[in-house]
């Protein structure tokens, strides 16, 4: 558990280690952000912190239109952690929620729907509603400021049940109306599904795409996966199974950031792009898209534990 002092040590240095790890709201201005958000540091009895983006918004926060705090790679804890959180925290990720409801994902959990709300409000201060809600909205902007579908369309594509809901929820995590959001977005958008679905896939500090992409080529299915290209600047190409149809994804080598990331070693993103039988999918692919290309993983714990070892140690360091 990270104390309050890390965690406002972290807000104040702007640290991007813990981008996913917390968040942190400001009280007076109403806005929830990532530890590395490049605005002026509050004062610290302003601050309050959160567990996930989900509980932010649950207490009445917007998210920052600086950081994107709901663009984060998530914390490396729910690909590990095998308790009921851990798994609850994934299968959410999955769509379960979307597609079953919370009786659904306390069905599968093998608890009662009270009990996970219980466990899940104490360990990551939002229930599975609030949690998939939160994981609706971030889906609604990709689609929104990425594509050239209608709004309706993109509503029930994001999993809301209705577009008044999708209008009320928009409104309230990102603090403007679908059509305000969408205009905030560069003008170049694919105009129909069959361009597919652009997305930025962030990973947390430096990633290390060569070696994975060595690995995927060599363990490659025919007919399932191919690679294409030359070391450095490939592309995977993948078929997906998925709920609602299938999916064909291709994901670019080339890691890629921003000047002042590279500059601080924040991370960046892998390029890929989707394209979908069924958009209702989506949240559920590019869930899926994270744990194969593990991104949600934290290189720095990594470095720091495999680094401890006297015999891994140089080998570390080298790389």
């Amino acid at each position: 558990m990270i104390d309050e002092d890390t965690r406002y040590e972290a807000v104040r240095s702007r640290d991007a280690r813990f981008d996913g790890e917390f968040f942190f709201a400001v009280e007076t201005t109403g806005i929830y952000c990532r530890p590395s958000c490049p605005a002026v540091t509050p004062r610290r009895k302003n601050v309050r912190y959160y567990a996930t983006a989900a509980a932010a918004q649950g207490s009445g926060f917007r998210a920052c239109r600086r950081c994107r705090p709901d663009a984060v790679p998530g914390s490396a804890d729910w690909n590990v952690r095998a308790d009921v959180v851990g798994r609850a925290m994934r299968m959410i990720g999955d769509g379960v929620v979307d597609r079953e409801g919370v009786a659904g994902l306390a069905v599968r959990l093998g608890y009662s729907a009270r009990q996970v709300q219980r466990q899940l409000t104490t360990e990551v201060g939002a229930g599975p509603v609030a949690l998939a809600r939160a994981q609706r909205a971030h889906t609604a902007r990709v689609l929104l400021q990425t594509t050239g579908l209608p709004i309706t369309e993109i509503a029930f594509a994001a999993g809301f049940a209705s577009v008044r809901q999708f209008n009320d929820t928009i409104r309230a995590v990102y603090a403007r109306t679908p059509t305000e959001l969408r205009a905030e977005a560069p003008a170049t958008r694919a105009t129909a599904t069959a361009a597919g679905i652009p997305l930025r896939l962030a990973h947390r500090g430096p990633y290390q795409a060569g070696p994975l992409f060595h690995t995927l080529a060599r363990e490659a299915l025919d007919g399932v996966e191919e690679m294409t290209g030359t070391p450095g600047s490939r592309t995977y190409r993948r078929t997906l199974r998925l709920p609602y149809g299938t999916g064909v994804v291709s994901v670019d080598e080339h890691t890629r950031s921003t000047p002042a990331s590279r500059a601080a070693h924040h991370g960046g993103w892998l390029d890929a792009r989707i394209h979908l039988t069924d958009l209702r999918d989506l949240t559920t692919a590019v869930g899926r898209l994270r744990r194969l290309f593990d991104l949600d993983s934290d290189p720095y714990a990594i470095d720091e534990r495999l680094g401890a070892d006297p015999r891994l140690a140089p080998l570390v360091a080298a790389r």
